[in-house]
Order: C-alpha cells, then structure tokens, then sequence
C-alpha cells in the first residue's frame, strides 16, 4: 500500500497570526441587539461614501478599453507626476515621478517595500503597539518584528536612545506611523526627524507609514521636514493609503516615496506580485487628487470632530481611559486589570452592544488595552457610549 506524506506549508508563514478582525467580528453576531444597534468600533474604515463625481470618474475609466490593458509597473504616470505635485504641496519639497510606486493599497506598499529591504534573519523595528499587519508580515518573511515599547505616559511616542538600544548587526530598517495606528498619537515633528537621523547615522532605513496624514489636527501643515532635507531618498522611504482619505478602501491604491534607484528595486518585487495596479482606479484617483480637494477638507474635519467627541463621551467614565486619540483612533485603558482584554470585548460586545479590538492583537504588553476605531460610526453613535458603558461589569 501507497504510504504518503502530508507535504509541508512554510513555517514561517504557520508561525504567523491569523487576521484579528474576523475573530472580533465572530463575537459581535453573537450579539442580540439588546441594548441598541451594533456600535462597531472595531476596523478602520471610512463612514461615509466618496463624492458621485468620483465613482463617476472610475465608472468612465473602466468603461475605456485603456483601463483593459496592462499599465506601467509602478503606476500610470498620470498618476504619479500627480502624487508628486501633491506631496510637493504638502511636504514643502520637489518630487519627482520616479520617485513614486503605487501599489494596491498601503498594505501592499508595506509588503514589497520589506521585501526590498530584509532578507529572512534580519530585524526590524516596530514600535508597539503595532499594526498587526506589519509584524504578521515580517513573521512570513522569517524576518524578526523586534518591539520598540511605546510608554503610554509619553503619549505612545517611540523614544530615540530606546530604539537605539535595539539595533544591532541585523537591523534593516525602523517603522514608523503616523498618525498612528492603532493608538492615535501624533509624532512631533522633532521625533521624526529624530528617528530619520538616526536611520542615516546607522545605515538603515526609515519607513514612515503615513496612512493617515490627511486628518492630521486643523492647523497642523505637514507632519514632518524630513523630505525637505538633502539626501532623504538614501535612509528614507515613505507610505500611502488613498483608503481613507478619498474612501475608497475596495479600490485598493496606495503609494510607496522613496529614491529612484529604490523604486526601481521594488519595481521588481511589484512585478512579481502585481504587475500593474488596478488602472480604472488610478484615473479616478488622478482627477480627485484636486477634484475632491474640498470634500477631503470637510471629511478631515468631520474625522477630527467624531476624536474630540469621543473623548467627550468618555470623560464621565473616570474608569475608562483614554491614553491617546487622534485621526481614525483611540487608545483606551480598560478597568479590568484581572481580566485579559479579549474577554473585556467579547462580553463587552454581547452584553453591551459595544465592539472593540483587544490590546493584544497590537503586541506585547497591551492586556489592559482596547482599541478604538471611530471613523465608520456617526456622531450619534459615538455620542451613546457613555449610555452603553456606565455600569458595565465583569
């Protein structure tokens, strides 16, 4: 008789965590609306459709045997001298098209952008809390995620001589987000630069996920001078979403800044993974950089009010904290210290109709923490948590 071997999967890829948010997801339909609608809170998505004109705009490009065809590997150029006069505004510095990939979305941008940087063995610095999907990322890549602890008394902002302290002959780059996902915190100016040093001091490469830059505070210019300095484009590479700030998360966009001789690297790994993005969404997005200029101003307010009306819901709960707050998030301090933080939210969600994600799914040390996403539930939403919370026990 035949004997067979069950063949074998990647075990890097094994030693990797499933997606967190289909498990959160699995707690809220156990849910039996007893208090009220569902109030989920639980993932990063935009609340409110894009502009007409803008799925008008796709519409036409699909329609045109153009979009049919096979683009450039890192974007239609359209798109990139776009995104590069945009940034130019927004960073105070030239860019040019070579010096920009789009990608299918963010996540992506992250994936190939490691891939072009570390090799399995190597490390690389995350800041924690994380997001989940940089280190799951890493870990399939046999690449280790080594943690930077962000103390929540400093407002979650990674300290310099903690990250230098971890950098050892193996360190390839150091992440960075901001606005942060998952607390929210907003790196000062200084701390980025401060990191972008280090980075070229050391020889390693500074990655700034910058998803969520477009909802950065009224009166708040640019997040950083890091581009407007000279030689950027030998330690520092920058990420994009057009996600959220366009809403737009299933047309799948994002963009990867970085020197042309780098781009021209990850240009290979894109091929492997991608070939072209998507090119009906490219040309949407190539009219609604300044075409939905506006309603991008509107929405960034709009994201900006449902933070500090979040923190107003929370004040009159003296045993709930909230350690930081900003752009899609929050980052809270549950009361129940005895308590792991995946139990807090399955009870919270089945009792309370309330739906969180648990610190840990963000890294180590992070049991007494939820997270919270705000974006995709209105104002009279985040207005009853004060209702749903008070008196919540365990």
């Amino acid at each position: 008789m035949l004997q067979t071997r069950h063949a074998s999967l990647n075990p890097d890829l094994l030693d990797t965590g499933t997606p967190p948010i289909p498990q959160a997801q699995g707690w809220a339909r156990a849910y039996d609306g007893r208090v009220g609608p569902l109030i989920d809170l639980s993932q990063a998505v935009p609340g409110t459709p894009p502009p007409d004109e803008l799925l008008q705009r796709l519409s036409a490009a699909a329609a045109s045997p153009d979009s049919t065809r096979y683009g450039a590997i890192t974007g239609d150029l359209d798109l990139r001298e776009a995104y590069a006069a945009e940034i130019g505004r927004f960073y105070g510095a030239a860019f040019a098209p070579t010096e920009i990939a789009i990608t299918s979305g963010c996540n992506q941008a992250y994936v190939v952008t490691m891939m072009a940087l570390a090799r399995a063995g190597d490390n690389v610095l995350l800041p924690t809390p994380w997001y989940f999907n940089h280190e799951m990322t890493l870990t399939m890549l046999g690449v280790e995620p080594r943690p930077l602890p962000c103390d929540p008394a400093a407002g979650f902002v990674p300290d310099i001589a903690t990250a230098e302290a971890l950098i050892d002959a193996r360190t390839r780059a150091i992440v960075l987000v901001t606005p942060n996902n998952p607390t929210g915190a907003i790196y000062p100016p200084e701390t980025i630069s401060a990191f972008a040093e280090l980075c070229a001091r050391r020889g390693l490469w500074l990655v700034l996920d910058e998803t969520y830059r477009d909802f950065l505070p009224a009166g708040v210019a640019r997040s950083h001078e890091v581009f407007a300095a000279s030689g950027w484009q030998d330690s520092v590479i920058g990420l994009y979403s057009f996600s959220k700030a366009y809403a737009v998360p299933g047309w799948r966009l994002g963009a990867i800044t970085a020197g042309e001789r780098v781009i021209a690297q990850i240009g290979k790994v894109i091929d492997c993974v991608q070939i072209s993005p998507v090119r009906a969404g490219q040309a949407a997005i190539t009219w609604g950089i300044d075409g939905i200029r506006d309603w991008r101003e509107v929405n960034r307010a709009e994201i900006n009010a449902r933070a500090a009306l979040f923190r107003d819901a929370m004040a009159p709960l003296n045993d709930w904290r909230v350690l930081a707050a900003g752009a899609y998030f929050a980052y809270l301090a549950h009361p129940f210290a005895a308590t792991p933080a995946a139990e807090v939210v399955r009870r919270l969600v089945e009792e309370r109709g309330v739906l969180a994600l648990p610190g840990p799914y963000f890294g180590p040390g992070q049991e007494q923490h939820l997270r919270i996403a705000i974006a995709n539930v209105g104002a009279d939403r985040i207005s009853g948590l004060s209702e749903r919370l008070r008196g919540f026990s365990l």
